[in-house]
């Protein structure tokens, strides 16, 4: 049984944004592996190294395999959003005792582009040579996109602490049917560990539906929705019903 968990954040974050759940599950006895992915720095919010526009989705996963082999125990890995989608191609390399994604980006093969997911990145998408650019949402685009369901004063603090994110990387995760790159695959035989994958309803940059597509890729999947949830689901009012499931689906699975 497992009792770290290793958790990777998502797209403009760092480590921060899971201090929710690390206090939570410190709280229930385990230990909580919190990193910041490569040139993520929040000293330099507005002034990213000009290294992150080209950073590949692999680059994160290989400093994040290289961060999990030099554990003392094979931990739980849990990711939110891209961190979601790193969870799962660390999975498909056979790392991980027990898998989390919190309203997750999709693999190569789910389709996911909406209206929503258009409006979420419509400043970046239409920035010239943005794949090869340090990007960040504007502050309209992130409270429509993930911190809808916050009050507006907490949205502006929120956003505040958001850096830049890398342009190949965000071209990988949602344009690889348009040359984005094929960064996202995932060999869905090869995920065998149990894996829990969690949407939220009222998500307009991971559209429900597409996570529900992400779930049923991976034989060893359980689904769950909460319909009254976004994508900012691990602080948003009400995230201790969804960090409750969770720890419920590890104990369940023998990582409790």
């Amino acid at each position: 049984m497992s009792k770290t968990i290793f958790m990777i954040h998502g797209m403009w974050g760092t480590a921060a944004f899971w201090d929710t759940y690390k206090t939570f599950f410190e709280a229930r006895g385990y230990r909580v592996v919190t990193p910041t992915l490569r040139y993520h720095d929040s000293t330099r919010r507005d002034d990213p190294d000009p290294r992150l526009g080209v950073t590949r989705l692999l680059d994160y996963a290989a400093d994040l395999e290289a961060e999990i082999r030099a554990l003392d125990e094979a931990p739980i890995i849990m990711g939110h959003s891209m961190g979601g989608l790193l969870t799962q191609i660390l999975g498909g390399r056979g790392l991980g005792k027990a898998l989390v994604a919190l309203t997750p980006a999709a693999p190569v093969g789910v389709f996911p582009i909406t209206p929503s997911v258009l409006r979420s990145f419509f400043s970046i998408l239409t920035t010239w040579g943005f794949w090869r650019k340090p990007m960040r949402q504007t502050f309209n685009e992130a409270a429509y996109s993930m911190l809808n369901l916050l009050p507006p004063e907490e949205q502006k603090a929120v956003y505040e602490t958001f850096v830049h994110e890398s342009g190949r990387a965000i071209a990988a995760v949602g344009l690889w049917m348009m040359g984005g790159g094929l960064d996202g695959r995932v060999d869905a035989s090869k995920v065998t560990a149990p894996m829990l994958v969690v949407g939220g309803g009222q998500d307009h940059i991971t559209p429900v539906w597409v996570v529900r597509r992400v779930a049923r890729k991976y034989p060893t999947a359980t689904y769950k929705e909460f319909p009254n949830h976004a994508h900012w689901i691990v602080s948003e009012p009400g995230w201790e019903e969804v960090a409750e499931y969770v720890a419920e689906w590890l104990k369940n699975t023998g990582h409790g």
